[in-house]
């Protein structure tokens, strides 16, 4: 009994720390994003350092939006969307007609899973 109430304790102790390491989400990082693009879209060099850069931008108004929202979800979300769309636009700046089509063909893909609950991540 003793041994398994410590195993309790190990796995939310290291569950805790998982949580407050990652902020309890597995966010790509703008590299990782830019990469997964490059291979979906069969990007350039340059346009996937441009891209990081629009992420990384993106990112920081992401956090900033939500420490300033304090928790408050509806604030957050009428703050964010905004920036999503403009991160995209942005994005589709950088891109070729074709990839533009295929981007937003990703993008309603995403979108259409997010619906349906199952996330909007890269499917493995």
């Amino acid at each position: 009994m003793k041994k398994f109430l410590l195993m309790c304790c190990l796995f939310l102790g290291i569950t805790a720390v998982s949580y407050a390491q990652g902020g309890g989400r597995n966010r790509m990082s703008a590299e990782d994003r830019a990469k997964e693009l490059q291979g979906q879209l069969k990007l350039t060099d340059d346009q996937t350092a441009k891209i990081t850069a629009i992420y990384k931008e993106q990112r920081t108004k992401i956090d900033s939006v939500r420490n300033a929202a304090n928790g408050d979800r509806e604030a957050m979300r009428g703050a964010m969307m905004p920036l999503m769309t403009a991160t995209n636009a942005k994005v589709k700046a950088v891109l070729t007609p074709e990839q533009v089509t295929e981007f937003e063909k990703i993008q309603k893909e995403r979108m259409d899973r997010m619906i349906q609950g199952g996330g909007g991540g890269p499917q493995k």
